[in-house]
């Protein structure tokens, strides 16, 4: 009962924003602001959601709260993608200037860059997770090495339109692909959510795990590809947020204590549509657009991925 009230909390504060974000200074302009206004409140709920999951199912995967599925090189690996289509193609290509087009290239990009990752680590027997996410850095690393070169060699004009893309955006995010992502992370959800009891078990480590019969193997598969797809959709609606994860997640932990997932996820779920709602009203009335949201969460997330750090080294 004592998480439920906290839930409830969460919900009201989320539904206040949404509301105060919505209907704040319409001026009359209903049917021209209240639609658009409307979209960019979906897609924050939607990403809030995707990213939420994703990263409380990997960090209890890799019983690791400093991590997050970014790691992976997902983040990376967009970036290296955008940068690539702009320097061989044009920023007037249709793969750019459609966002359909681009939205579906990204995501099948990073699933399938995140399926032949898997099926190469796991195809030689059980690996150990913390080899995968040591190659998954390795990735990562050299797709920002190669979007670099690329970024120092391309047209400064198009560099402007690769620089636009290095920042997630909610201002300019189509109705089509919202709907889209809805449809998607639906169906994901609704199918990982049964899985939450033996996330639960999970948490107590592999041996217990599958003593107390759990497909531990298979389990591990199965949720490391889904936040992989998770990931991916978020960031190829709205753009890469590299600390958001995090910082979500383990609010979330702090803030219920609970074991166990369906709490642990809703709730980071309902922190991440307070904190994506509540910032983008701040960055548009406060600072008028003179920021982007995603600057000032990596800001707040470094510190506190620095801060969790040095938490865990005193602990030890």
């Amino acid at each position: 009962m004592r998480d439920l009230h906290k839930l409830l909390i969460l919900a009201g504060l989320a539904a206040l924003f949404c509301g105060v974000y919505l209907f704040h200074d319409l001026n009359g302009s209903f049917d021209y602001a209240l639609p658009r206004r409307g979209i960019k409140v979906f897609a924050m709920v939607l990403t809030g959601v995707a990213i939420a999951y994703a990263t409380v199912v990997f960090q209890t995967i890799t019983h690791n709260r400093i991590l997050t599925p970014s790691i992976m090189g997902l983040d990376s690996l967009y970036m290296l993608l955008q940068t690539v289509l702009i320097f061989f193609l044009g920023s007037s290509h249709i793969t750019i200037i459609n966002k359909q087009v681009n939205f579906i290239i990204s995501i099948a990009a990073m699933v399938i860059f995140a399926l032949l990752f898997y099926r190469l680590l796991f195809k030689k027997g059980n690996q150990p997770i913390y080899f995968l996410l040591l190659i998954g850095i390795i990735f990562g690393t050299f797709f920002e090495s190669v979007s670099t070169f690329l970024q120092v060699l391309i047209d400064p004009n198009e560099f402007q339109v690769v620089q636009d893309r290095m920042f997630a955006s909610f201002n300019n995010v189509s109705s089509d692909l919202v709907w889209t992502a809805l449809l998607v992370i639906g169906v994901l959800i609704a199918f990982a959510w049964k899985q939450n009891s033996s996330l639960d078990v999970l948490t107590l480590g592999r041996d217990t795990a599958v003593n107390l019969g759990v497909n531990y193997d298979a389990l591990v598969k199965q949720m490391l590809v889904l936040s992989a797809v998770l990931i991916a959709i978020a960031t190829a609606l709205v753009g890469p947020i590299t600390f958001f994860g995090l910082i979500v997640a383990n609010l979330s932990y702090q803030f219920f204590k609970s074991y166990k997932h369906s709490v642990l996820i809703t709730g980071a779920a309902v922190i991440s549509i307070v904190a994506l709602v509540g910032g983008q009203w701040v960055v548009e009335r406060v600072f008028t657009f003179n920021t982007t949201l995603s600057v000032i969460i990596n800001f707040i997330g470094g510190i506190y991925f620095i801060y969790l750090l040095l938490k865990e080294s005193r602990s030890k």
